[in-house]
């Protein structure tokens, strides 16, 4: 069988060697960055150093930057305390399922938030509520990869006094950020969505300190000056930092990517036209791709694919194995085709030809279908 194609990197990305190297580096010895001793020291310069290139990876000060276990821990912890809470219709079950009693903010056809619908919710709040208020809005959808107008989120919520969390787990890495200058008050990432491990992750906090809704979720050594408690994962946050520093270094090929993905949209159009891109009226992720193909289950395609030595993805999230349709894609009004999607993912280490043969073997399988 041919060498697979991995073309799922919404997903998790592969492990960058810039991050290998970096946490062999630290198999050899002890390592608690808390410790007051040559070996503590030794290990707290590593943190640190991971931390000044997070940081510059976001645009942030370092300061700002609180470790922890992954986007899913960022996302609880943003979002914890806040006694009114708006999220759009499309954000990631790590979002949805850590506040369920949140408002859900609409959506239009491309999984675009409805500006109308955020300054309704806005206009609702009492002026009493709104220092205890959050708007959580996604940078980039995991699915569609369809990117959020967060300037115009937070101008609204700036003008209503209303503090703005992203979950900018998809965005980092396949576009320049500058947090310091957005209008966000916080911000999660996460290492292996950007080649770096599994297990690491930051919250993003303006001006380093908690807002006060926000309280830690781990109490015990006072880690992470107070905010997040637990010996440090010192091998995840140096594979954070270095792949932090690989992606920051490599966002000129985003470009690249742009039109692998416009070329590989075009031949399926083409030959397929009864699919429907989704989200493609809005900016997009250069890498990503989302088809809806009627009368294709995405649990088949995806399957069929991995038969034939593709890995890719349904567009709806996978829980223990099982396919279920997509929130993300009803939100959009795509009922229909909630179940029958397919995402194509690729980056830091894709080649073209990999979409190509892609492009190829799905179409073929498609037209059998038709």
């Amino acid at each position: 069988m041919a060498e697979a194609a991995y073309l799922d990197y919404n997903a998790t990305a592969p492990l960058r060697p810039e991050a290998a190297a970096a946490m062999s580096a630290l198999l050899d010895g002890p390592h608690n960055p808390s410790s007051v001793h040559g070996f503590g020291r030794a290990a707290r310069l590593v943190a640190e150093t991971a931390r000044r290139q997070i940081a510059g990876f976001l645009g942030a000060d370092p300061a700002e930057i609180i470790f922890v276990s992954g986007g899913t821990e960022a996302n609880n912890m943003a979002l914890s305390g806040w006694q009114k809470l708006a999220v759009s219709a499309v954000e990631h079950e790590a979002v949805r399922a850590a506040r369920p009693d949140a408002h859900i903010l609409p959506v239009d056809e491309n999984g675009l938030i409805l500006l109308d619908g955020l300054a309704a919710f806005l206009d609702q709040l009492d002026p009493a509520m709104r220092p205890f208020a959050l708007v959580s809005v996604m940078g980039a959808n995991n699915e569609t990869g369809v990117i959020q107008p967060l300037e115009a989120v937070c101008q609204l919520c700036a003008n209503a006094g209303v503090a703005v969390h992203s979950d900018m787990v998809q965005l980092a890495g396949k576009a320049a950020l500058d947090l310091a200058s957005s209008g966000l008050a916080l911000a999660s990432v996460s290492a292996h969505k950007i080649g770096g491990p599994g297990g690491i992750g930051a919250l993003w906090v303006r001006g380093a300190r908690l807002p006060d809704p926000v309280r830690p979720l781990i109490q015990g050594g006072g880690q992470e000056q107070g905010r997040r408690s637990g010996t440090e994962n010192l091998l995840g946050i140096a594979g954070f930092g270095a792949a932090a520093q690989a992606a920051a270094d490599g966002l000129a090929q985003t470009a690249r990517w742009q039109g692998w993905r416009d070329s590989m949209i075009e031949r399926i159009a083409t030959a397929c036209p009864q699919a429907v891109l989704m989200g493609g009226g809005a900016d997009r992720l250069a890498n990503t791709i989302c088809f809806g193909f009627p009368g294709w289950l995405s649990e088949t395609a995806v399957i069929q694919l991995d038969l034939a030595g593709f890995a890719v993805s349904a567009g709806a999230a996978c829980s223990s194995g099982k396919m279920r349709p997509s929130h993300v894609l009803q939100a959009m009004g795509q009922e229909v085709l909630a179940d029958k999607s397919l995402r194509i993912s690729f980056g830091w280490n894709s080649r073209a030809k990999e979409l190509e043969k892609l492009a190829d073997r799905l179409i073929d399988l498609y037209s059998k279908k038709c």
